[in-house]
Parts: C-alpha cells; structure tokens; sequence
C-alpha cells in the first residue's frame, strides 16, 4: 500500500482528554476526542481512536492488534512523564554516586527561593538506596599536586584527568545486589567528572545490566555538562521516569500488527524523536511544546502571541515572538531539571481543578479531578470542578459536548448533577455568610459558580504577566491564542483582565464547539441587544453553530453589555476583536 493510501495520526494525550486528528486516504480529515483513563471501556486512549477511525472510514470491523500497514505515521504528545513526576508514581530507583558524597543530591544547590516562607519543605529525593561507588577522579591543574603519580587521561572535552582510584568491581557488585533484593530495578549513575570522563559510568552500566537491572541512566550520557548536582538531578529524573514511558510505549505498540510502527514523540524542545530516543529528562513538557509548535505556525503574523492552553489537569502559557524561547534549567513538581525545554510555565489550574470553599475562601485546585472520575457532570460521582461551574453558568452547551459518559459512552454531561451539587456547596458558602455576617446578602448558585470562575481566571492570568510584564514586555500589545479543551471559555475573560484586545481561537481548539464545521459564517457583529450576521452561505447549521459559539463565548443574558464584538474567519483560525473597556469583562 503506497503512502497516498494510508492514515496520519497526530494524538495529545493529556491528563482529562485524548484528542485525535487524523488526515484519511481520501483526504477527508477527522478529529475524535476521548476521555483519557476509561479503564472499563478501553486500555489506552490513543490506540481506542485510532481504531474507531480506521473502523469508521473504512467501514470493517476492526479489532486488536490493528493493521498497521495502514498507518503512515503516528506523532504524539504526552503527559504520562508529567503526571508520573506531579504524583510520584515513577519507578522505584536507586542511585549510584561517588564514594564519599551519598548526600550530595540530598543537600543539594541550597537555594532559597522562598527565603521568607515560616515553613520551609525540603524538597523529596527521587532515589530510594544510595549505592557508593568507590572510584575517584580529579582534573588536571598546573598549580596542584594532588594525582601526579596516577594515571593520566585525556577525557572528552580534552581535559587532562588523574585516575586516583580505579573502579571497585567486587565491591559495586556487593551493594547493587543488595539494591537488587529490595526489588529496585532501575538505577541513575552520577560520578564526579563523568562529563569529561565516562569511562567508570560505562563501566557501573554494564555490571548492572548483566546483573539484572532493567534501566540505567548515566549521567555522562543524558545530560554531560559540569557540575555534578543538576546533571545528578536531571539522571535521577531520567532513571524515575523512563521505565514508566517505555512501559507506555510498549503497551501502545502491543496494539498493532507490527511493533515497527512509524510513531514520533514530541519532546520538550519541541522536536520529535523516534521511539527509541523517547527518554524521562526530554519528556516532561512533551504534551504542551505541541500546542506551543502549533500556535507559533498559525497564530503569529505582526504582533507577539501568547499561547494559551487550558486543559484539564492543567493550564500551560508561553510567548512567541518569532523564535522559540527555551531554557535549560527547569523546577517541575520540586525537582530542578538541566535539559532544553520551551519556556512554558504552567499552572494547576484547568477544567478538571477541583473546587472547595475554605474559612471562607473560594479555592480552586491544585487537586485534579483527572479523567476518572472526573467533573460531577461526567456521570463518575466526581467531585465539582471549573467545568461544572462553566456548565452551571451555560457557557457549556451539553448538546454540542461529546456524548462519551455513562456506562455505555452515549450519554451527555449530566447538568442535574452538577446543579445538585452547586447548591448543597451554596448553602454551605450562605450558612458561613450568615454566621460571620448575619443580614448580608447571601449568594445564589450561578454567583458561586461566577466567584469560582474568577478565582480561577486570576490564576491562569498570573503566570502570563511573569512571562511579559515581569520581562518588560506590554501584555496589551500581543495576541492572545487560545486552545486547550477549556481555553475557549475563559479566553475572553483571560484577554480582558490583561488588556489585550486580539484572541486567536484555532478551529480544532476543542471538538466540543465544532469549530471544524464553522466556517461557513463570514462575520459576526453583536450590538448591544442587535445580532448582525454577514454570511457567505446561511444553512441551518450554521446557525446553530453561531447560537453554540454565542452561548459559550457570551451568555445570552449579558449580551446587553456589549459594546461590540466581532468574530472573523482567516482561513483555519477564528480572531475575535472587542472594545477593550467593555463593560461585559465581570461575566467572564
């Protein structure tokens, strides 16, 4: 079968929702959007969409393993790396270091972020034993005796080294057996100088791997810059969670007929890598660097763009101003990473983040509802989150939301619940008012739900002004670009807040509003109570599609409030202008 004939697949796997988009042999274009962890329906999201495509279009039924021969290529972006290291549910590790210096990670940089916090947490270490190695060497200096009657090499950065003491086999064999009986099976190895002089790593590799250790990860290998503490850390984290993506891996390859299946991985730096390369330390931001790729191509023309991505886990924001900004020293979930990333910042803060009223305070998140059992609407007896309060307020409209719930996967969001729930936590909220406050007003249900929705959009607005105000960088002259399953219904509120007058609303932002099917409209005018539509063609669906677009983006209720508002189609992406002092910006 030639390549003209076969399917493309490009899959974020996020931590609420998989989405799909898939380019046919007929040049038709599908997208799907599946719920990430549905243990009773499917083993893994991204091959479940695979299948349920290649069965709809070709019209056969298919069952595992699929037929691969009819896939081109597969290219994903993931989070299993991400939510592994945020719950600390790698693989159990052991790290083997330099005689003398078991501590060394422990300590650590002594940096002091928060230096006038009154408690401070020392960060957890990710190793469980420590093995010391017994081998030492030192570099070369003019002005130091120390090594002058031991051997000398030359390592990889042509530095001059002094082995001092030679590698300990018989001892190292002895302690990684005792590592062994614990049931650890996967180890980091960090010795002094490794940079330059790999030579002992190498060694401690192979003696470990023939004893049975699953993984390795030297430090020489996965990060060989000089100083030993960020290239510990950053093998630490590779021996943490490689395991658990080769794991991944594995399970998704062993659902199809050939396991040489064309599949790329997005990594951190925003490149793709082959399944093999696919390692723990490059793959922590490897699901939001595709939205950051993607809006860079079809976002930026004359003004700098911030994107926007607002998922359910989590909400990811970043800048492009014509070239991607990296780093290579990044902190996630207390854990000081030395690897090329897109500087992305991110905060706990998206459709799944849980919502709570304590000593009198609305708080969202940190806490994720996930995919299972997700929001209270998802029919799992989940917990309230901010996209119950999004339903609660009509900005989410359930007959144009996927119908993935229920037992059978054919059921809509379940706004009864989500109502039930809101009030039994208004009455919680009143009671405390009345206590505290006898005689003030007490809230109704929609301005609970409209309280926690701004809590939620200051959280997601702070990171963008540390990306631009703090950087000395005007936040109202970029444009705001907005994905992410639930970016849509706070990107208005997001752009206002910031003083921004420009959002780009891609059409594959969420497969919940359809904007695939949306652009049949030309332009969209909202003036005061008048609704002017200017339209190439005037079906009934787009109609529909306008009444969706406007329930989610503008409650019908407060659409006195507009000043203006206008919605223009360029080719594949929405720009949605409005008056930068509209009196609307508090429903958002």
């Amino acid at each position: 079968m030639s390549s003209k004939g076969k399917f493309q697949f490009a899959i974020d796997r996020g931590g609420t929702f998989t989405d799909i988009y898939a380019k046919c042999p007929n040049g038709k274009t599908r997208v799907m959007k599946l719920l990430s962890v549905d243990p009773q329906n499917y083993p893994d999201a991204p091959r479940e969409g695979i299948r349920r495509i290649m069965e709809e279009e070709l019209n056969i039924k298919m069952n595992e393993p699929l037929d691969s021969s009819r896939i081109e290529f597969i290219r994903m972006g993931t989070t299993v790396a991400t939510n592994a290291l945020l719950e600390r549910k790698g693989e159990r590790m052991a790290l083997a270091v330099t005689e003398g210096l078991r501590d060394l990670l422990f300590i650590g940089n002594q940096s002091r972020p928060k230096i006038f916090d009154l408690k401070i947490e020392i960060p957890d270490v990710l190793y469980e034993e420590v093995v010391e190695v017994r081998e030492r060497v030192c570099l070369h200096r003019n002005d130091c005796q120390l090594g002058l009657n031991s051997e000398t090499r030359v390592g990889q950065t042509l530095e001059k080294v002094h082995v001092l003491t030679t590698l300990d086999v018989e001892k190292l064999k002895a302690d990684l057996k005792k590592v062994l009986e614990k049931g650890i099976t996967s180890l980091a190895v960090v010795l002094m100088h490794s940079y330059t002089f790999a030579e002992h790593e190498v060694a401690v590799e192979n003696i470990a791997m023939e004893m049975g250790f699953k993984h390795v990860s030297l430090s020489s290998e996965v990060m060989p810059m000089v100083k030993i503490v960020p290239r510990g850390f950053t093998a630490c984290v590779d021996a943490y969670l490689t395991p658990c993506i080769k794991d991944y891996i594995t399970g998704f390859q062993s659902g199809f007929s050939s396991r040489d299946i064309k599949a790329l991985f997005m990594q951190s730096d925003g490149g793709l890598t082959p399944i093999d390369k696919f390692n723990g330390s490059r793959a922590i931001l490897s699901g939001p660097a595709g939205g950051v790729v993607g809006y860079a191509m079809t976002s930026f023309e004359d003004q700098p763009v911030i994107g926007f991505d607002m998922g359910g886990t989590s909400t990811d924001v970043s800048r492009y101003d014509g070239e991607y900004e990296h780093v290579f020293e990044s902190t996630t979930a207390g854990v000081t990473i030395q690897a090329p990333q897109l500087d992305i910042n991110t905060v706990a803060a998206g459709g799944g983040s849980m919502l709570f009223f304590r000593s009198g305070m609305f708080v969202v998140g940190p806490e994720s509802a996930g995919a299972h059992p997700g929001p209270t609407c998802y029919r799992k007896e989940g917990p309230l989150t901010v996209t119950d309060a999004n339903l609660c307020l009509g900005r989410l409209l359930p007959e144009y939301f996927p119908k993935i719930f229920g037992p059978d996967e054919n059921q809509c969001l379940d706004v009864d619940a989500t109502r039930k729930a809101f009030e039994k936590l208004r009455d919680e909220i009143n009671h405390f008012i009345s206590s505290e406050t006898p005689g003030c007003d007490l809230l109704t249900l929609e301005e609970v739900a409209m309280g926690f929705i701004n809590v939620a959009n200051e959280s997601m607005c702070r990171p963008i002004r540390s990306l631009t105000q703090a950087r000395g960088h005007d936040t109202s002259r970029h444009v705001l670009s907005c994905f992410g399953g639930a970016g849509g219904q706070h990107a208005c509120a997001i752009a206002l807040s910031l003083g921004m007058t420009k959002v780009f609303i891609h059409k594959f932002l969420s497969k919940s509003i359809n904007f695939s099917e949306a652009l049949l409209f030309y332009e969209l005018v909202l003036f005061r109570n008048d609704v002017i539509l200017k339209y190439r063609s005037c079906q009934q669906r787009t109609l529909l599609l306008i009444h969706a677009i406007d329930r989610v983006a503008i409650p019908s209720l407060f659409l006195r409030f507009v000043i203006i508002l206008k919605v223009r189609v360029l080719e594949n992406v929405f720009v949605l202008f409005f008056q930068e002092k509209s009196l609307f910006s508090s429903y958002f």
